[in-house]
């Protein structure tokens, strides 16, 4: 099959691991050039080194904070010095973190999600939309996740900015329809990457129940959604998918397979 985007300038944020770092990989076996961010800077040094070796075009990185608004500022700068052109923007960073009610909720916690998955949003689209041709089928790929289309316990913050980012992306869509930039968002159910361990605090025992008995999402299977997506002709534009294991029906209903026996249980 020909790849339709061999040579075309892709920037991924929070590509040091997860859904980014998976992206960034998928888009280097189709020869793109790759723009990193993220604030882990040797893990995006590997994740770069493993794109060259599949194939991309070229593969940079660069530290980015994207609740910060001068972090995203001296990122754009360092891009532009790379190339006048970025053709897709994947707006990946963000995460999870707490699972605490609303009446013993953290500051910080909400501060944190609403600035990473909701802010840094916004702030990558302002800077980085100057750089993005117009009716070239260049594209902001923004990753939401199916908690911004239904709520449930603990997670008021989590959902709260998720909705903000589905909004966000349906308000960028109508403000750019007449440039020809398309504006999507790929919304995944549970996928197994650090997100529950993030959520958690490190809590690796309470992060692994999250996913027994049951074939999450992986990383790579959303990653070769994101680039499904990017790879549509100029015309058509993925607006909303939702992207969910087929043992999750719902946030809130998921069959879940009994371990099977040990052997002493036979």
């Amino acid at each position: 099959m020909q790849k339709t985007l061999i040579n075309k300038w892709v920037l991924i944020t929070g590509a040091s691991s997860g859904f980014g770092a998976a992206a960034a990989l998928a888009f280097a076996a189709e020869g793109c050039h790759l723009l990193l961010g993220a604030r882990r800077i040797q893990r995006l040094e590997e994740v770069s080194q493993r794109a060259k070796e599949l194939g991309a075009a070229s593969a940079h990185y660069h530290a980015l904070d994207v609740s910060s608004t001068q972090s995203v500022e001296t990122f754009t700068t360092w891009s532009r010095s790379l190339t006048p052109q970025i053709h897709f923007l994947v707006n990946n960073a963000g995460g999870a973190h707490g699972m605490d009610p609303v009446i013993s909720g953290k500051d910080l916690d909400w501060e944190t999600m609403f600035q990473a998955n909701t802010l840094g949003i916004l702030r990558m689209a302002r800077a980085i939309l100057p750089l993005m041709p117009h009716h070239e089928g260049s594209m902001i790929i923004n990753i939401g996740s199916v908690a911004g289309h239904t709520a449930y316990e603990g997670g008021a913050a989590y959902c709260g900015c998720k909705a903000a980012e589905l909004q966000i992306t349906r308000t960028l869509r109508l403000e750019l329809c007449n440039v020809g930039i398309r504006v999507g968002t790929i919304d995944p159910g549970m996928a197994e990457t650090e997100f529950s361990l993030v959520r958690f605090k490190g809590d690796a025992g309470r992060a692994k129940q999250v996913y027994q008995g049951v074939k999450p999402l992986s990383a790579e299977d959303v990653a070769e959604t994101i680039v499904w997506v990017a790879s549509r002709p100029p015309h058509v534009c993925i607006d909303e998918l939702i992207l969910k294991c087929t043992a999750q029906a719902a946030v809130y209903k998921v069959v879940r397979q009994s371990a099977p026996p040990s052997k002493n249980e036979k």
